[in-house]
């Protein structure tokens, strides 16, 4: 799959998200938007996972651990065919497996229920400890949300990931700089970001969460050094894609008004029922 095709991919990705969560009147748009091309990435380039047979024991394993994304982690999933692209039109509606944070008891495909979040990372070094441990060659991979990383929980894996020499799991993390009510700098900063994660024994890359040429190259490299967990610092934009949401707190929550609906669809390319 060529660049032109992931770029693709990643704008349909956008327009189902929009669509899901403006007809299921709810959700987080914003949120989403920042994952949309890691994900796209991910699925349609590096994991090692069959939609078919879902429960495959040398599948690679992937925690969405910000779990409000959980609408642009059903829209991959649709897309790679772990579920029909019709269920997402249950989402919002009594009864539907698509949550406000997926089930891991529900679908395909998910391998951990998330959405408290600091606790996907702890997630998924206990399932990269077992592969060591039973002799699989998966690579587990963890999406983090960079507020999330206030989390002393987060700290505490991070410490250790190291200590047990798990270069089989890799985080990633989506660092649009915003939280749910405004920029992290304003509540709990994170910097200097990559110093605090070397430091504690990680081998650390930065790219743009947004540029799928990059995200593939870093992808495929990792591990990045025998015996050391990966770190990918993705910078990204939350809200990518919808011009008034980009960098805006608000929208952790919102949803768009009539007036912000035709504008955002005209930017998407989109058309709502």
């Amino acid at each position: 799959m060529r660049n032109e095709e992931l770029q693709n991919k990643a704008r349909q990705l956008r327009q189902t998200i929009f669509k899901v969560i403006c007809e299921g009147q709810g959700g987080h748009i914003a949120g989403c938007m920042s994952v949309v091309e890691i994900l796209t990435v991910l699925y349609h380039r590096i994991l090692r996972v069959d939609p078919k047979n879902p429960e495959e024991p040398n599948r690679d394993r992937f925690i969405l651990s910000k779990g409000h994304a959980s609408v642009a982690w059903y829209a991959i999933l649709a897309q790679k065919g772990f579920i029909d692209e019709d269920e997402l039109a249950t989402y919002g509606q009594g009864g539907t497996r698509l949550g406000g944070h997926p089930d891991k008891l529900k679908l395909p495909g998910v391998e951990a229920s998330t959405g408290a979040l600091g606790h996907g990372l702890a997630f998924g070094m206990g399932m990269a400890v077992a592969g060591k441990m039973d002799g699989k060659n998966y690579h587990t991979y963890v999406l983090l949300g960079d507020g999330e990383c206030q989390e002393g929980s987060v700290w505490e894996a991070a410490m250790f990931a190291p200590q047990h020499k798990l270069d089989n799991l890799t985080v990633i993390i989506d660092y649009n700089k915003l939280q749910a009510l405004d920029r992290l700098d304003k509540i709990v900063g994170l910097e200097p970001l990559v110093d605090k994660w070397e430091s504690f024994g990680w081998e650390v890359c930065e790219v743009n969460g947004h540029d799928v040429a990059e995200l593939e190259e870093t992808l495929s490299a990792v591990p990045f050094a025998a015996n050391k967990p990966s770190l990918i610092v993705a910078h990204t934009v939350k809200g990518k894609g919808i011009s008034f949401m980009e960098n805006v707190p608000i929208w952790h929550y919102r949803l768009p008004n009539d007036e912000e609906m035709k504008i955002a669809c005209e930017q998407l390319q989109i058309e709502l029922k």
